[in-house]
């Protein structure tokens, strides 16, 4: 299958039993982090886990959603999407308030619980990304899934920094300018998403 997927082959890749089941190990690993990351977040006192853990909601909804229109039509996969799209819209304006409502009224991270989580999710999102990767030249459905499992990877990484941040200044800025940052990733993907259906739909 070439990189750029501009032949048929993409289509049938997405539309494989092997795409199928991956979205499915996708779905559950990304639901079991959503709890495990928002439980985390609460007893971290961590804005930037928050926003991490509901990359990982988002992106549970989005797997099940895809795994829904599979096989569809190009159309019903666009509209899909354009769902797909503002949801994490909302999820990224969501952790813009919540970074915001920490900065006025700053509580310092706990960084080790900050760090062992984020170590567990960036194994999870890699992985899924990974597993991902193939599909990511497909239509607008499968680009989706992609973006919000590469954006969770690199979610998880700056929220080392974020706690490494916080260790060696005890301070709570570097947790809210990763939060500020996934924050602005969510939005942007978004975007992306939405201006990629909408071509879609078009056709």
């Amino acid at each position: 299958m070439s990189a750029s997927c501009k032949d048929d082959s993409c289509e049938t890749s997405i539309n494989s039993p092997a795409y199928r089941r991956v979205l499915w190990v996708c779905l559950v690993a990304n639901a079991v982090m959503f709890l495990v990351q928002i439980i985390a977040s609460h007893f971290a006192n961590s804005v930037a886990l928050l926003a991490n853990s509901l990359d990982f909601l988002s992106d549970a909804a989005n797997y099940g959603i895809s795994i829904y229109v599979l096989g569809h039509t190009l159309a019903v996969k666009a509209k899909a999407s354009i769902f797909k799209g503002l949801s994490l819209g909302a999820v990224g304006l969501w952790a813009a308030w919540e970074t915001i409502d920490q900065a006025f009224e700053p509580v310092v991270p706990e960084p080790l619980i900050m760090t062992v989580v984020s170590l567990v999710a960036l194994a999870v999102n890699v992985g899924c990304a990974f597993l991902l990767y193939r599909y990511r030249g497909g239509d607008s459905n499968a680009k989706s899934v992609w973006l919000c499992s590469r954006n969770d990877a690199v979610g998880n990484i700056a929220v080392l920094f974020a706690a490494g941040g916080v260790f060696a200044f005890a301070t709570v800025w570097p947790d809210v300018i990763v939060a500020t940052i996934l924050a602005w990733l969510a939005v942007s993907a978004a975007w992306q998403i939405l201006i990629t259906a909408r071509a879609e739909i078009k056709k």
